[in-house]
């Protein structure tokens, strides 16, 4: 066991949303933490205490899942309204919209380059997106009900997800055919990743459990059953050797993987709202209401400004690759700066008419993308089938000639 003085402790909490948080994210130099709630705003805090805290207005529901890219230059969110949203993490909060999904998104996730992004969706579907051009790319199919996360492998090689019916499965980026599936006859995971070798994933269950599976052989290595509720979320430690895990029972448990073992419970957060935490530093910093005035909406590989204005900052979003983590904030902020100030004139310079008709424009290629993704989807069906048929007949074929 630990020395005492190594052992976690609570050193201080954060108050600002108006509902419950569902997810959270430290920026890759640990300065920052972005939060996710049930009150549709994503919050960005900085760990110093008593510095000023922004909330991003954008989205129209429950904004579901929240990550920093992993050079920290961008900040990407999905919500229940359908869309996914790339943030510039500063004080303008400008943000690019994503649709293609046809029911809420339950989760997003990073390429370890930074190139790509996967999101999970309600309606079913995995679907990755190209960062550098900000392009839809393809769709994932194979899931009968809700998907409720996925994950990159560290290589971007794999992807892994979860889904209410039951099932994880394990997906070849290259070919974008589903390679592995894992079955649970009890409960369905609410949460998958993996380890920092990309050898093993973590699932999170609804029944309570946290399972660890070696993807190499196909094999349930641990099953951990220490929460009294549902698990929702897994962490591994950069070691790969400890696991952290977060239950609707209020607690996180580390969990010890060399040894098979729980050796710490973490206490704090509570689900009756009347117990207060006490003798803790509590951080409830101004917050700053950030509304975002300047987006583009991504559809399929169609992008769009609705200002010239936003051209700086949207060749910042098409390049995010290109741009080191300590330049990219505040280098955009002083690019922006002249151009930036009023953002208000700028949506006025545009008729409300004209907005409209470009939305109405944009919902209707949202629905051309769903259509198309679904027509790749059963074309890619009907040519296995296919496939399967030729090969079938070219069997028989070989059989006849032999009796012959």
């Amino acid at each position: 066991m630990a020395s005492a003085p190594e052992d976690p402790v609570l050193e201080r909490y954060f108050k600002g949303h108006k509902a419950a948080i569902t997810s959270v994210d430290f920026s890759p130099n640990g300065k920052q933490l972005a939060t996710a709630s049930w009150d549709t705003f994503l919050m960005l805090w900085n760990c110093k205490p008593q510095a000023r805290a922004f909330r991003y207005v954008g989205h129209k529901d429950v904004v579901t899942s929240v990550q920093f890219s992993p050079l920290g230059n961008l900040l990407a969110s999905a919500s229940r309204d359908r869309t996914i949203r790339l943030w510039i993490p500063d004080k303008r909060g400008k943000s690019s919209e994503f649709k293609a999904h046809t029911a809420p998104v339950r989760s997003i996730d990073f390429s370890a380059d930074g190139q790509f992004l996967a999101t999970a969706s309600e309606d079913k579907s995995i679907k990755v997106w190209n960062m550098y051009r900000q392009r839809f790319l393809y769709s994932l199919y194979r899931h009968t009900h809700w998907v409720r996360c996925a994950k990159f492998s560290p290589d971007g090689r794999l992807i892994v997800s979860c889904s209410e019916d039951k099932t994880i499965k394990i997906w070849d980026t290259t070919n974008k055919q589903c390679v592995n599936n894992f079955s649970d006859s009890v409960g369905f995971a609410n949460f998958v990743g993996f380890n920092p070798t990309g050898t093993c994933i973590a699932s999170a269950g609804s029944d309570h459990t946290v399972k660890i599976w070696d993807i190499r052989v196909n094999k349930l290595l641990q099953h951990y059953q220490v929460h009294s509720g549902g698990v929702n979320c897994v962490s591994f430690h950069p070691s790969g050797n400890y696991l952290i895990t977060a239950s609707s029972d209020g607690t996180l448990k580390i969990l010890d993987l060399l040894e098979g073992r729980l050796i710490y419970t973490l206490q704090g957060h509570t689900i009756n709202p009347k117990l207060e935490v006490i003798d803790l530093q509590t951080s409830s910093p101004p917050v700053m209401d950030i509304l975002s005035f300047d987006s583009t909406t991504t559809t399929d590989t169609t992008v769009r400004t609705l200002a010239d204005k936003g051209e700086e900052i949207n060749s910042y979003f098409l390049n995010p690759s290109l741009l080191s983590s300590e330049c990219s904030p505040t280098t955009s902020k002083k690019k922006t700066e002249d151009t930036s100030d009023f953002p208000s004139e700028s949506q006025r310079s545009i008729p409300l008419a004209v907005t409209d008709a470009l939305e109405h424009i944009m919902e209707q290629l949202s629905v051309l993308t769903q259509t198309v993704s679904i027509l790749e989807q059963r074309l890619t069906l009907t040519e296995d089938k296919l496939k399967d048929c030729l090969e079938n007949q070219h069997r028989l074929f070989n059989a006849i000639q032999q009796k012959s």
